[in-house]
This record gives structure tokens, C-alpha cells and sequence, in this order.
């Protein structure tokens, strides 16, 4: 008599399951990126910035991203009916949740911004900008440039490319962006561009900012500068000063005021743009210019890098910094000479005589010490007679300012209005100078 015969089945999982859990499990890991700080990886800084900055700054894209390939997997495949898909769905869903605290998080920008520059201005400080001006700010950022972050270009601004400012090498070149319909005695910004001194192009960078003053009458120049590590300090400001030799020169061509020019950039270029500040008309740095005036009316530093030596403590990678920045970009360590590296570090140059500066960085930057920008700005404010408007954003990343979003566009608005007040005070001051009749 032969026994009863037990049958085993094996329910398969399907591939599809699988490859939703894998999906979801990296949108919670990029969710997390954006909501957690993370400042002490090392080498996995660099990562986690990038997922961070993009997921931080496009939260609400991505959650679209993931409900449609949610969506997709439910209806396209039985993804859904096993254990993976469904554990992959309870992931999308706390992604989801994460991604709306990454965008909630970014709602106040516009106020931090505004209270930042009334601690600093005055309450009344935009009274000073003449109504003309004062009519084109914005109070809001309009739904339709949130909707396309990419779309930067706009056919009312004229891109005037490569023109050189220097001999002797390739990338002694620059843009000038300039209204199409023309421009007279134009108050002019210089755009600095970032890339840890190593990468970057003058194209790249901070165009939200770049095409809205432009649409307000404002000329942009943006040079490109030698890179490391064939290049070594100071070639980069050196480059910089060059480029604003040539504006001095040449801007009134272009439609720009030579007298009003104003400087900005984010990472190596935010600190590239606070020693353009602090270091206006020092001979060592203007070789073969050294009577030219590179004296700037304004300074706006983004997530800048603000002590190479780190004196205080205030990075998170502590040393690894400083002897990264000793390999690739100083030409020496800090113990062979300590003035060139005081010389490299803006927290060491400030001076009573410094421009209004515009201090913004993130709070949650992987890249720069947030604790050593508002250190600066805390040493800056001591000894300048200028104004000295700092800003910390809330959840934000490196680079938030590179495409639109809540962030960035606030942080345009809020920088116009710094911009014009700044121009309009320089006017009011050139007023009160003239003689009386």
C-alpha cells in the first residue's frame, strides 16, 4: 500500500517585485539624504550631497516620480502580490512622507531671508530703492517657474559668449548677459562660479539669478579661471581681479555702469567672491594691474569656503581638508607659509572697510561648514562699517541656487532686493558728497 504523497509548492516571487523593493529602497535612501544631515563621511560627502541637493530641492518631483512608477508596477505587472512589492509600497509611502518634510522645510526661505535682511538693512530698506525699482521686486515666486526648474534661458536676455579678458591661457575668457533691448549705464554683477577650484565653467552656474537682474536691467559678467591643480593659489583670485580689470575697461561698451559693480558665486566661487571683497587693491594680487581699482560695491558669498586652515575647529573633515586643499589647490603646506594660507582664508582678511556683504549657506551642507560661515559672518560684522546680512536656510544643501525651486528663487528675490538697496545707497552716498551749490 503505498503512502499518501505530500505535494510542496513553491510560490515563485516575481522578477518585478523584486526590482520595485531595489527601486523604492533607493528613493527612501535619496529621501534620507534629504532630510538628514550628514557632514563627516569623508569621501561620502561628495554622495551624499548630490542625492540630497537634487531630492531637497525637487522633493515634489520626485514624489510625482515615484507614484507614477508605483502606478506603473501596480498595474502593469503582479509586482503587487508578493511580499517585496508590497514591503517596496510601505517604503514609497514613507518616502513620501519624508520628501514632504524636505519641501516643508523650504516654505519659510522666503521670510528667513526677508527678517535677515531687515536685521541688517533697517525695517524700512526697501524704501531707499526708488519706486521705479522698488516696482519690479517681487513679493512671491510665481507657481509657472517652479513648475519648469530647467528652463533658464529667456529671449529677452542677450548671451554674449567668450570674449577674452587675458593672454595666456584658454580660459582667460568670459559672458557678458545683457538686456536684448539694450542698456545704458547698467549696474553690473560679476557671477563667480564654483566647482571646488578644480571644475566649473562661467555657463554653469547660478542662472536663475543671472537671467532675473538681467530682465531688470542688470549686466552680468560671468569669467571663467584658470582650475586646479595645475593652477595654485592665488591664480584663481588673480584671474578674478583680471577679469574685473577688463570690465573696468570695457563694460560701458556693453551697456554696464564700470562704477557700479557688484560680486557674487557659490562654493569655491562664494570664496573666491568674499577675497575679491576683502582683498580690493592689494598690489600682490594684481600683478601687472596693480594701480587698477578692483574695489567692489557689494559682495553676495553662497555656501563658501571661509578658513583654509580651519583655526577655529568649524569643519566637520577637520585636517582631510586641509591637506586636500595643500595637495590640489596651495602651492605649499600651512607651516611652510602661514601669511599665503591667511591670505587664502577670508576669515583672516576682514577689515573695517569691507563692501555690504550677503552672507547665504545652508544648514545642512555636506561640502562647507555651515558653523564656519556663520562664524564669519559673526567676525565680519565685529569689524566692518558696512552692513553684514547673514542667512541660513533651513534643510538646504550645497548649491541649492543652480536650477529654480522654493530655495532658489527666494534667494533670487531676496539678493535683487539686497542688489538695489545696495545701488541705491551708493547713489544717496555720491548725493550727499556733491558739494552744495
Amino acid at each position: 500500500m503505498h503512502g499518501a504523497l505530500t505535494e510542496t509548492v513553491v510560490v515563485s516571487v516575481p522578477t518585478s517585485s523584486w526590482l520595485f523593493l531595489c527601486l523604492a529602497i533607493a528613493g527612501a535612501g535619496m529621501t534620507t539624504t534629504a532630510i538628514v544631515r550628514a557632514d563627516r563621511l569623508g569621501f561620502g560627502n561628495m554622495l551624499w550631497f548630490l542625492s540630497g541637493w537634487l531630492t531637497s530641492e525637487l522633493a515634489l518631483f520626485h514624489v510625482l516620480l515615484s507614484a507614477i512608477v508605483m502606478a506603473a508596477f501596480g498595474l502593469a505587472s503582479d509586482a503587487l502580490q508578493a511580499w517585496p512589492g508590497r514591503l517596496a509600497c510601505a517604503l514609497v509611502l514613507l518616502s513620501w512622507a519624508g520628501l514632504l518634510v524636505a519641501q516643508w522645510r523650504a516654505r519659510p526661505t522666503g521670510r528667513i531671508l526677508e527678517q535677515a535682511l531687515r536685521t541688517a538693512l533697517g525695517d524700512t530698506y526697501q524704501q531707499l530703492i526708488p519706486s521705479a525699482r522698488r516696482a519690479m521686486l517681487r513679493g512671491a515666486v510665481p507657481l509657472r517657474e517652479l513648475a519648469v526648474p530647467f528652463a533658464l534661458r529667456d529671449p529677452g536676455v542677450e548671451w554674449i559668449r567668450n570674449l577674452r579678458y587675458a593672454d595666456g591661457h584658454e580660459r582667460h575668457v568670459l559672458d557678458v548677459y545683457r538686456p536684448a533691448s539694450g542698456c545704458t549705464n547698467a549696474p553690473v554683477l560679476l557671477q563667480i562660479h564654483g566647482g571646488g577650484w578644480m571644475l566649473g565653467n562661467k555657463h554653469e552656474q547660478a542662472l536663475p539669478l543671472i537671467y532675473h537682474l538681467v530682465q531688470r536691467g542688470w549686466v552680468v559678467v560671468t569669467p571663467n579661471y584658470r582650475l586646479s591643480p595645475r593652477a595654485r593659489f592665488p591664480d584663481h583670485l588673480i584671474d578674478c581681479k583680471r577679469a574685473l580689470e577688463w570690465l573696468r575697461r570695457n563694460i560701458a561698451a556693453y551697456g554696464g555702469d564700470p562704477g557700479f559693480v557688484a560680486v557674487t558665486g557659490g562654493s569655491a566661487g562664494g570664496h573666491l567672491t568674499a577675497l575679491m571683497a576683502l582683498t580690493a587693491n592689494d598690489r600682490r594680487l594684481q600683478p601687472g594691474f596693480e594701480d587698477v581699482d578692483t574695489s567692489v560695491v557689494a559682495a553676495v558669498p553662497f555656501y563658501g569656503v571661509y578658513d583654509f586652515t580651519d583655526r577655529y575647529g568649524l569643519k566637520a573633515s577637520g585636517d582631510a581638508m586641509v591637506r586636500w586643499l595643500e595637495k590640489t589647490v596651495m602651492p605649499c603646506s600651512p607651516s611652510t607659509d602661514p601669511g599665503l594660507w591667511d591670505l587664502a582664508s577670508p576669515i583672516a582678511q576682514v577689515r573695517p572697510d569691507a563692501p555690504p556683504f550677503f552672507i547665504l549657506h545652508g544648514t545642512h551642507d555636506s561640502l562647507a561648514s555651515v558653523e564656519e560661515a556663520r562664524h564669519f559672518a559673526q567676525q565680519l560684522q565685529a569689524a566692518s562699517r558696512s552692513a553684514v546680512v547673514y542667512a541660513e536656510l533651513p534643510g538646504a544643501q550645497h548649491a541649492w541656487d543652480v536650477f529654480r525651486s522654493v530655495r532658489a528663487m527666494e534667494s533670487v528675490h531676496a539678493v535683487t532686493r539686497f542688489l538695489e538697496w545696495a545701488r541705491s545707497s551708493r547713489l544717496q552716498a555720491s548725493v550727499d558728497k556733491r558739494p552744495a551749490a
